[in-house]
C-alpha cells in the first residue's frame, strides 16, 4: 500500500482549470499525494505523516473501508464523477456516526474530486465545511490533537489548490503557508516541503517570479541535505519538472538526474521510468528552439522517452512517454519511425481503463495521426469517437469539450465544414460553461477559420478576436499549459493573431477601415508581448497603452508584418490620427529568403547558408591592421546592396514621401519574427542607406515602452569587460582599448578581466547610481532564454540572472539604470529567431534603453563607434538614437563603410 500511494504522487497530474488562467503544474500533484491519497490510508496511517499513531477503525460499520477504498480506486482511474457519490456515501454514514474527523476528511477529498470535474461552487463548499468542522472540534487529548492538525494541514493544502484554480493566488499563497506551518507543528518534513513548492506556483501567479525561483532554490538545498529515499526522488523530481516550467532549464536537467540516479540505486522501476519521462521532457525544452540543436536534441528526448515506457511499471506513463515520442517524431518530421509506434500506441491504450487520461491520450494519439500522411485522418477519427464516448460516460465536461472541439477540427480538415461548425460550437459552449479558457480559445479559433471559410468575413473576425481576448486573460499561463494537452506556442498561439491580423488587414479593392488597422497594431504588439511571455517563461511584462505622439512628434513607428501570402506593413506617422497601410503579394518562404540572404551578406556568420558576399570578409579585415575595411573593387557593385534595396522597396519606399513630408527624424521598428536579426539601418533606396536619412529604433511595442528622455548633465557609466580568453570563448584584444577610450569620454568605474565578476558588478551597481552600465564581453542573443546570456569572468549570466543583477537598484528604489550598451554580443547562430533574446535582455534589464551588437565586431571599430557615440551623447539636444545614428555615419563615411561594422549595432526600447 505505502508503495501504492508513492506511484500516486507520479501518477497524478492537476488539470486544475481557474476562472482566467489554466494551472496544469506537475508540481501540484506534490500536493494531491499529501491530499487525497493520505486519505484513503487513514485506518492506516498517513502518507507523509512522522511517528503519528493510528487513527482507530470506526467500529460498527463493516462497510466504511470498503466504501473508501472504491472511491479511491475510482479517483485514481479518473472517474471522478463515480468517486463523488462513493464519497458522498461515505459522508453519510461519517455524519450518522457523528464522527466530525473523518468527515472533514471526506469533504476535503469532495472538494478535490470537484476539482477534478472543475465544479468549483460545489468543491468550495465542501472545503468550506471541512474547515468549519475542524475549527469547531475541540480536541480533547494529544492523539485527537495530532489527528486534527493532520487533517487540518490536508485540507489547508487542498484549500490553496482550489483558490489557485479559480483566480485568488493571493489567498493560494496564505493557506499553503498556514499548511507549511502546521507541517511544521507535525515535525512532517516533506510535507512542508510539498506546501512550499505549491507556494512557488502562487508566487509566480501574482508576478513573484524572483521569490518562486529564490524558494526552489532554498528546497532543492533543503533536499540535497536528505538522504537516499524514494521520497527524495519523488522532491527532486517534482522540483526539476517546477524548475522546467519557470524555464530554468539546465537546473532542471541537473536536479532530475539526480532524482534518476537515487531511483536507480534504490531500484525503483517507476521512479526510474518518471524521472526518464521529465528528463525527456526538459531536454527536449532545451533544444526546440534552435534548428542547429534540435536533431541532437530530439534524439536525447527521444532515448529518454524510450527508456521511460522500457521502465514503467504503469501503463499510464508508459503511453504517455511514448505519445511524447510520437509527437516529437512528428514534429521532426520523422515520419516512418512515427508510423512504427503508432500501432504500439494504440494496443496499449486498448488495456488503459476508461478515464480522463485515456481520453486526453487518445486525443493526444488523433492530433499526432493528423500530422501524418497516409489514411491517419480515419484512423484519427475513430480514437477520437471512443475519446468523445469515454467523456461522455465520465461526466467529463471538460474532456468532452476537448474531445469534440478536435473532431471539428478533423471535420474541417477533411472539408465537411457544415459538421465542423457545429461540433465547433457544442464544444465551445461547454468550454465556457465550465469556464475553460485555455479549451475555450482554441475553439473561438476554429469557429473563426470555418466561418471565413464559409466566407462570413465579419464574423470570423468576431470569432478571432474573442481568441485573442482569451489568449490575453491566459497569458501568465501560457507557458505552464496541461501538459498532457500538448501545447506549442508556434502552432497554437502565433497563429491566431497572425491569421487575425490578416483578416483585418484584407481588402477587397478597398483600403481597410481605421478601426482595423487600429487593431490589426494593436494585435501585432500583443503577438510580441506574447511571445516574449513564451520566451521568458512568465508573465514580467507591464504594458501600457502609449501613444506616439505623447513621446515623440517627431518619430514614425513602421509595423511590418509577414504573413502567409503576403508582406504588410501598417504606419503610423507623427502629427496625424490616421494610420497608413500598404502590402506586397509574395509567400512568406520568398520574404524570408530576401532576409535570411540580406543577412548573410552583411554579418559575419549570416543565419543558415552564409549567404553572398560574406567569403573573403574576415581575410580582408585580418590583413589590414588598420582596421581599414575592405570594398567592392572598383565599379563592382556590393554584393548585398541589391538585396537591402529590395527590402527598402517593401518596408519604406510605398510611403518615402510621407514620411520625408511628416518631417520625422526617427524611425522606430515594431519588428516581426523573421526581421528580428536583420539590421535596418542597411536598408538602402538606391543613393543611401536608411541610416544617412534616419535615426532608428527598435521596440517590442510601443505598450512597453518607458516615455522618459535620458537626464542628461555630465555622464557617468560603469564600464566592464573581458580582454582574455574564458573556457571556449576567444579573447577580445581590442576591449580594453575601447574601455580606456570611452573612460576618457565618460567617467566611471571600470571593471577587467578578473575584476569584472557577478559580484564585483552587483556592488558597483549597488553603491553607485551610475546611469550607463557599459558591458563589452562576449555574449549570446536566443530565442531561448536559458541560451541568452553574457559572459564575465566567472560566470555566464543567463536572462533571467542578468535580470536580477541590473534590477536590484531599481527594487530599491534607486534610478533604473538609463542605457545599458552591450558591445561584442551576437546573436546566435543558426536560430532565426535569436534577435527574441536581444529584446528579452532590453526588457528584463530594467534599463530604458538597451544599445547591443546583433553580431561580434570585436576590433578598432567597436572602439571607435562607441566612443563617437558617446561623445553625441553629450550633445543635450539631441536623442539617443540619432546620438547613434551619427556615430553610425560617421563610421561609415570613415574609414568603415562596409556595413558588416557600423550595422549590427541596433538601439532597443526608449530612444529619447
Amino acid at each position: 500500500m505505502a508503495r501504492k500511494r508513492l506511484l500516486f504522487f507520479h501518477h497524478c497530474v492537476s488539470f486544475l482549470k481557474r476562472k482566467t488562467l489554466f494551472v496544469g503544474l506537475f508540481l501540484v500533484s506534490f500536493l494531491l499525494v499529501q491530499g487525497f491519497a493520505w486519505f484513503w490510508d487513514m485506518e492506516r496511517s498517513p502518507v507523509f505523516a512522522k511517528n503519528s499513531p493510528d487513527v482507530p477503525v470506526v467500529q460498527g460499520l463493516p462497510n466504511t473501508s470498503q466504501l473508501l477504498q472504491q472511491g479511491r480506486e475510482l479517483y485514481e482511474a479518473g472517474r471522478y464523477t463515480e468517486a463523488i457519490s462513493v464519497l458522498q456515501q461515505a459522508l453519510a454514514v461519517f455524519q450518522s456516526e457523528g464522527n466530525v474527523l473523518r468527515q472533514a476528511m471526506t469533504l476535503s477529498n469532495l472538494s478535490l474530486a470537484y476539482q477534478k470535474l472543475g465544479s468549483w461552487t460545489e468543491a468550495e463548499q465542501a472545503i468550506a465545511n471541512s474547515l468549519k468542522l475542524l475549527q469547531a472540534e475541540e480536541a480533547a487529548d494529544s492523539q485527537k490533537t495530532t489527528q486534527r492538525l493532520q487533517i487540518l494541514a490536508q485540507t489547508l493544502d487542498i484549500q490553496g489548490s482550489l483558490q489557485l484554480a479559480i483566480g485568488q493566488p493571493e489567498q493560494a499563497l496564505t493557506t499553503w503557508q498556514q499548511a507549511a506551518a502546521t507541517h511544521t507543528q507535525l515535525g512532517n518534513q516533506t510535507g512542508v516541503i510539498g506546501s512550499r513548492i505549491n507556494q512557488t506556483q502562487a508566487l509566480q501567479a501574482l508576478g513573484l517570479y524572483r521569490r518562486a525561483l529564490s524558494t526552489l532554490e532554498e528546497l532543492n538545498k533543503t533536499l540535497q541535505n536528505q538522504p537516499d529515499s524514494i521520497n527524495l526522488a519523488i522532491g527532486l523530481r517534482s522540483l526539476g519538472d517546477a524548475l522546467q516550467l519557470v524555464g530554468n532549464l539546465d537546473k532542471s536537467e541537473e536536479v532530475l538526474k539526480q532524482s534518476l540516479e537515487i531511483a536507480q540505486r534504490l531500484q525503483s522501476p517507476a521512479d526510474i521510468s518518471a524521472a526518464l519521462f521529465s528528463l525527456g521532457n526538459t531536454i527536449r525544452a532545451q533544444h526546440s528552439s534552435n534548428t542547429s540543436q534540435q536533431q541532437r536534441g530530439s534524439d536525447t528526448a527521444i532515448s529518454f522517452y524510450q527508456q521511460a515506457a522500457e521502465f514503467s511499471t504503469s501503463p499510464t506513463i508508459k503511453v504517455q512517454a511514448q505519445l511524447n515520442q510520437l509527437s516529437l517524431l512528428v514534429e521532426t518530421e520523422r515520419f516512418s519511425e512515427a508510423e512504427a509506434l503508432v500501432s504500439e500506441i494504440q494496443s496499449l491504450l486498448a488495456d488503459l481503463p476508461p478515464n480522463r487520461t485515456a481520453v486526453y491520450a487518445r486525443i493526444n494519439l488523433a492530433q499526432s495521426l493528423l500530422k501524418l500522411s497516409g489514411a491517419e485522418s480515419k484512423q484519427a477519427a475513430e480514437q477520437l469517437a471512443v475519446a468523445i464516448q469515454q467523456a461522455r460516460n465520465l461526466g467529463d465536461q471538460r474532456a468532452l469539450a476537448y474531445a469534440l472541439g478536435n473532431l471539428g477540427g478533423l471535420y474541417e480538415k477533411t472539408g465537411q465544414l457544415s459538421n465542423a461548425k457545429d461540433l465547433t460550437e457544442e464544444s465551445l459552449l461547454l468550454a465556457q460553461t465550465i469556464n475553460a479558457s485555455d479549451i475555450s480559445y482554441r475553439w473561438q479559433w476554429q469557429l473563426g477559420r470555418l466561418l471565413k471559410a464559409q466566407g462570413d468575413r465579419e464574423g470570423a473576425i468576431a470569432a478571432y478576436t474573442a481568441a485573442v481576448d482569451t489568449l490575453k486573460a491566459l497569458r501568465s499561463d501560457l507557458v505552464s499549459i496541461n501538459p498532457d494537452v500538448q501545447f506549442s506556442f508556434r502552432e497554437s498561439v502565433e497563429p491566431v493573431y497572425r491569421e487575425l491580423v490578416s483578416l483585418l488587414l484584407e481588402s477587397d479593392g478597398s483600403e481597410p477601415n481605421q478601426n482595423n488597422l487600429a487593431q490589426a497594431r494593436v494585435e501585432i504588439e500583443s503577438l510580441q508581448q506574447a511571445e516574449l511571455v513564451n520566451f521568458f517563461r512568465e508573465d514580467c511584462l507591464n504594458a501600457s497603452a502609449i501613444q506616439i505622439d505623447q513621446i515623440d512628434q517627431k518619430a514614425a513607428v513602421i509595423y511590418p508584418i509577414v504573413l502567409e501570402d503576403r508582406l504588410e506593413v501598417v504606419l503610423s506617422l507623427p502629427n496625424t490620427k490616421s494610420l497608413s497601410h500598404y502590402a506586397t503579394r509574395l509567400p512568406q518562404a520568398a520574404v524570408e529568403d530576401v532576409f535570411t540572404r540580406l543577412r548573410a551578406a552583411v554579418s559575419p556568420d549570416g543565419i543558415g547558408d552564409r549567404g553572398i558576399g560574406v567569403t573573403g570578409r574576415e581575410e580582408c579585415r585580418s590583413l589590414d591592421i588598420q582596421g581599414r575595411a575592405c570594398s567592392a573593387p572598383p565599379g563592382q557593385q556590393e554584393p548585398y546592396l541589391p538585396l537591402a534595396q529590395q527590402v527598402y522597396d517593401w518596408l519604406i519606399r510605398p510611403a518615402a514621401s510621407q514620411i520625408a513630408a511628416s518631417d520625422a527624424k526617427t524611425l522606430v521598428f515594431v519588428l516581426d519574427g523573421p526581421l528580428l536579426n536583420l539590421p535596418m539601418a542597411v536598408l538602402n533606396d538606391g543613393e543611401q542607406f536608411l541610416v544617412e536619412k534616419y535615426a532608428i529604433a527598435l521596440t517590442p511595442g510601443l505598450q512597453l515602452l518607458d516615455p522618459k528622455p535620458l537626464l542628461r548633465g555630465k555622464l557617468t557609466a560603469l564600464k566592464a569587460g573581458l580582454t582574455e580568453a574564458r573556457g571556449d570563448f576567444p579573447p577580445l584584444p581590442y576591449v580594453g582599448q575601447e574601455l580606456e577610450q570611452i573612460r576618457s569620454e565618460v567617467p566611471g568605474e571600470l571593471l577587467l578581466n578578473q575584476d569584472f565578476t557577478s559580484s564585483a558588478i552587483q556592488s558597483a551597481i549597488d553603491s553607485v547610481p551610475f546611469p550607463v552600465v557599459h558591458l563589452a564581453t562576449h555574449g549570446q542573443f536566443s530565442s531561448n532564454a536559458e541560451d541568452t546570456f553574457i559572459l564575465t569572468w566567472d560566470d555566464r549570466l543567463n536572462v533571467n540572472e542578468i535580470n536580477s543583477l541590473l534590477r536590484a537598484r531599481e527594487d530599491s528604489g534607486r534610478n533604473a539604470i538609463e542605457l545599458l550598451v552591450l558591445s561584442a554580443c551576437q546573436t546566435a547562430t543558426g536560430d532565426k529567431r535569436a534577435a527574441l533574446g536581444l529584446a528579452g535582455i532590453a526588457i528584463r534589464a530594467g534599463a530604458r534603453s538597451t544599445v547591443a551588437t546583433l553580431w561580434s565586431v570585436s576590433d578598432a571599430g567597436t572602439a571607435e563607434l562607441m566612443v563617437r557615440f558617446y561623445q553625441q551623447l553629450a550633445d543635450t539636444t539631441i536623442t539617443k538614437a540619432e546620438a547613434l545614428r551619427r556615430a553610425q555615419v560617421e563610421l561609415l563615411k570613415g574609414d568603415y563603410p562596409d556595413p558588416f561594422y557600423w550595422a549590427p549595432y541596433v538601439l532597443i526600447g526608449n530612444w529619447l
